[in-house]
């Protein structure tokens, strides 16, 4: 019935919740362990604070329309929203998704269908804070062109 998953422990897919594919939620979830949604989420599914277990598997009948964060996050059915994941996301070949996918670490199957950007965890924080200059200085010069220079340089 749940199939399997082999990024839980001991190579089994755990469960400690299931929405069947016969439920519609219209609301955000907060959850924490294994939630299968096989049904329809309209809202946000965010795993709890402090939740290291927290894994979401969306089923190959499943939808969810909104944000999703998790740790793990194993995808099968119809995404509309960002996932964003402390640890990793698998997309498998029947994943359709329209938005952005956060991830440490990404597995996506050949037949998978995203619509956004793949945004690894590390590449927001390696950004630079905004500039403060001013774009161009009172004598008409670029303001940015010594932090140009200087992040060329290092």
């Amino acid at each position: 019935m749940f199939g399997s998953n082999k990024s839980n422990r001991d190579g089994h897919l755990v469960v400690d919740a299931l929405i069947g594919a016969q439920v519609v939620i219209r609301g955000d979830v907060e959850f924490s362990g294994g939630l299968y949604v096989e049904g329809t989420i309209l809202g946000k599914v965010i795993a709890q604070d402090g939740a290291t277990n927290a894994t979401l598997t969306l089923a190959e009948q499943g939808s969810i329309e909104g944000e999703i964060r998790a740790h793990v996050v194993v995808l099968s059915g119809r995404l509309d929203g960002d996932v964003h994941a402390s640890e990793r996301v698998e997309l498998t070949p029947s994943a359709r998704v329209t938005g952005n996918v956060h991830y440490q670490v990404v597995e996506m199957n050949a037949g998978a269908q995203l619509t956004g950007r793949l945004i690894h965890g590390a590449a927001q924080m390696a950004l630079p804070p905004p500039a403060e200059e001013p774009a161009v200085t009172k004598d008409g010069k670029d303001g940015n062109a010594r932090r140009k220079l200087a992040d060329a340089m290092a």
